[in-house]
């Protein structure tokens, strides 16, 4: 062994600090950021957005031009109907207002063009945006410590992934291209309605401060009710699949009451909120409308005076009155379009709050791999047996309260260790320590004298196989469920390891046998089938340790013989935890680590423990009294 590795084999480590680097504080809200980081997560598109943007400009504006060529028509007309009347006329430019009213199409046909092109690519730009955060967050949620999904719900996390996303790509789909087309209708109706008239441009830019002490007073309103929208959305939906996935225990202890007592506390906060976001939005367009028709009625006085001293044409009125009629529109439209974009706001920094969520601690360049060849090791490559030393160990959930103190123990390869003690003692804590899905914050857990945060995560848990007191299983053929432990692994394997787990008798009675689809619920077996199931996948995978947490806790006392006969010959040469409240089933264990209060009050195997008249003689013996 290199003197690298040997470096990496510390007799009595000390490795406080690792977790330092995975806390973080509470985030302030901060929407301006939130819209920073979301415009440097487009910055993969920018290209397509400045075509885009450019696009709207293009269609807007010839959008625009219309109504000053329309009324150019308008003053042919007017023009040749007074010549009529006059005789001082040839009469009425057909031709000429044909000319006009053709090229007035083509514009229309050119700015509908452009208009399909940029909503077309703006649709594309938004729907990879989308499946790029979708993508990114299912990542995320791979790198996440489990220290994250002990204090979120499931719903909340779905939340984030529909509907706070599907709110940013609305709005980015139908935003962005309205706020461009916006501005642009602005400065080029300003445009012309300055060439037209001076004086009525005034009295139309005269609505626009009292519009903006409209817009100001409802989105100053609006905010926070928007972000307290989105949040209690998260809480409802986090509720309603708690309850769903739950329904069976929450009715078997009547749970019904407080469970649409507490729904309807959040859905009455979701409503209020909602409501009255809803209501600040919907009352922007009659508020906009009333002081719109305010500057309409005063341009068509002054306009009408105008055209009476000749100071303009009937056409430029008709077309005035067309850019006061439009250029109150995209003020309109950005009134609406600030609610949606507080709403995004909320959406956006609720995703990128999660996306900024300390991840694990990452592994290092050098880390340690697992060697599964019969190659000799190498610095980086080696093969383990499956010893296993705490040295020291100090750990807590909670930086202020430590469960587990000073814990030391050597564990022999091969060995059959039974880890007992009252609930809360700490055991399903060290299971959760030695696979890594936490970080002790002193002290070092190693696994052949390696310390364990030396190595690869994957190439860590390759090495043990886990069955839980809950199980895990997923909708799919039993097959399946126990392939999930070795995809590689043929259906003679899977059967082989379904019979050592006491699975092929009763897989025999189900209708299609090992190809039976569970449901989503995996209700369609019993309880002690799918522990019966898990195990089976431990056999498979073949590991070098072995971790049991109450693995027969869920099957009648026959069945438990046939699993504990069938675990005894898996468990030969290989280093096994065994977490179990009925002691009855540890007596055979070569050592039997008692926990209390996160401390190591006893070791030894059964008979010592018994002699000794201690904590663990106590602990066994109140399995058998009777009240």
């Amino acid at each position: 062994m290199s003197e690298k590795i040997d470096r990496r084999k510390p007799p009595k480590p000390a490795m406080g600090g690792k977790m330092a680097g995975m806390m973080a504080g509470d985030r302030a809200k901060d929407f301006k950021g939130t819209f920073k980081q979301f415009v440097r997560y487009m910055g993969n598109y920018k290209f397509s957005v400045i075509v885009v943007m450019l696009f709207a400009v293009v269609s807007t504006i010839f959008m625009i031009v219309g109504p000053k060529i329309l009324g150019n028509a308008t003053t042919l007309l007017a023009e040749g109907i007074m010549g009529s009347f006059t005789g001082s006329d040839e009469g009425i430019d057909f031709d000429g207002i044909a000319r006009i009213l053709l090229t007035l199409l083509g514009i229309y046909i050119i700015s509908s063009l452009f208009s399909f092109l940029q909503g077309f690519i703006m649709t594309n730009v938004s729907m990879k945006l989308t499946y790029r955060l979708r993508k990114d967050i299912s990542e995320k949620l791979n790198r996440l410590p489990l220290k994250y999904y002990d204090g979120t719900t499931n719903g909340e996390i779905l939340s984030r992934v529909t509907n706070d996303i599907d709110t940013l790509s609305q709005s980015l789909n139908q935003s962005l291209t309205q706020i461009i087309t916006s501005i642009t209708q602005l400065i080029g109706i300003l445009i012309m309605m300055l060439s037209i008239s001076w004086q009525m441009t005034l009295i139309a830019l005269g609505i626009l401060p009292v519009s903006f002490i409209f817009v100001i007073l409802v989105v100053k309103k609006s905010q926070k009710q928007f972000t307290a929208q989105q949040k209690y959305l998260g809480k409802v939906n986090g509720h309603v699949e708690e309850m769903y996935g739950g329904h069976q225990v929450m009715k078997a202890f009547n749970g019904e009451e407080k469970s649409v007592e507490t729904f309807d506390e959040f859905n009455d906060k979701l409503y209020v909120s909602a409501w009255k976001s809803q209501f600040l939005s919907g009352i922007m367009m009659p508020l906009m409308m009333f002081v719109t028709n305010l500057g309409y009625v005063a341009v068509c006085i002054l306009g009408g005076y105008f055209a009476a001293n000749e100071v303009i044409t009937i056409g430029d009125i008709q077309a005035f009155i067309q850019y006061v009629r439009q250029f109150t529109q995209p003020i309109t439209q950005v009134a609406n379009i600030t609610n949606i974009l507080q709403q995004t706001a909320a959406a956006a920094e609720r995703v990128f709050e999660f996306l900024n969520e300390p991840e694990e601690i990452p592994e290092a360049e050098n880390a340690l791999t697992v060697n599964t060849t019969d190659e000799p090791d190498t610095e980086l490559n080696v093969h383990i047996g499956g010893s296993v030393q705490f040295a020291h160990v100090h750990f807590g959930y909670n930086d202020d309260k430590v469960i587990i103190n000073d814990f030391s123990a050597n564990i022999p390869q091969g060995s059959k260790i039974a880890i007992v003690g009252p609930t809360g003692a700490g055991k399903t804590t060290i299971i959760k320590l030695l696979m890594r899905f936490y970080d002790v914050q002193d002290g070092a857990v190693l696994v052949d004298g390696y310390d364990i945060r030396d190595f690869k995560r994957k190439d860590l848990r390759s090495l043990f196989g886990m069955v839980l007191q809950d199980t895990w299983l997923y909708s799919g053929t039993i097959r399946d469920n126990i392939r999930y432990a070795r995809p590689d692994a043929t259906d003679e394997e899977i059967e082989r390891a379904a019979k050592a787990a006491q699975v092929d008798y009763f897989v025999s009675t189900l209708p299609g046998g090992y190809d039976m689809v569970l449901n989503e619920e995996t209700n369609n077996i019993s309880q002690g089938q799918k522990q019966l199931i898990t195990i089976a996948r431990a056999i498979l995978a073949n590991p070098k340790i072995l971790i049991l947490d109450e693995a027969t806790s869920s099957v009648d006392t026959r069945t438990e013989i046939l699993i504990q006969k069938a675990m005894d010959n898996i468990m030969q040469g290989r280093t096994s935890f065994i977490i179990a409240h009925r002691l009855s089933t540890i007596r055979n264990a070569d050592m039997i680590l008692v926990l209390n209060e996160g401390n190591i009050v006893e070791q030894g195997n059964h008979d010592e423990l018994m002699e000794m008249g201690g904590f663990y003689e106590k602990l066994y013996n109140s399995q058998f009294e009777v009240n």
